[in-house]
């Protein structure tokens, strides 16, 4: 099964984050350092953490990869996407690496 990684960026009093910079810059630096490893990229900018509930992440980036290896080389070229990130973020980026047991499109 193809594998995520995906990067969460949390929402606290003392943080900021720049979605221009985020989507005009950085991502375009993902998409060069990681593109060939990758299969999707997908960002979702946080919205509500239900209804009523301010959203607890500015934003979680998804990225899927075929294989292990895949994302073993991708992270293996990952400084220059990492010294990016104080550059649109003072928060601490959260990192979840997952296996995708489920994928279903709905018509």
């Amino acid at each position: 099964m193809p594998l995520t990684l995906q990067v969460i960026y949390p929402i606290t009093d003392e943080t900021n984050f720049d979605f221009d910079y985020y989507l005009g810059t950085h991502m375009p630096l993902v998409k060069k350092y990681f593109g060939e490893h990758m299969t999707a990229v997908s960002v979702s900018r946080g919205l509500a953490g239900g209804q009523d509930v301010p959203p607890p992440f500015y934003a979680i980036a998804t990225m899927t990869f075929n294989e292990p290896s895949d994302l073993d080389a991708a992270m293996a070229k990952a400084g220059p996407v990492l010294d990016d990130i104080p550059k649109f973020t003072n928060t601490t980026p959260q990192m979840l690496i997952g296996e995708t047991v489920l994928r279903q499109l709905m018509e």
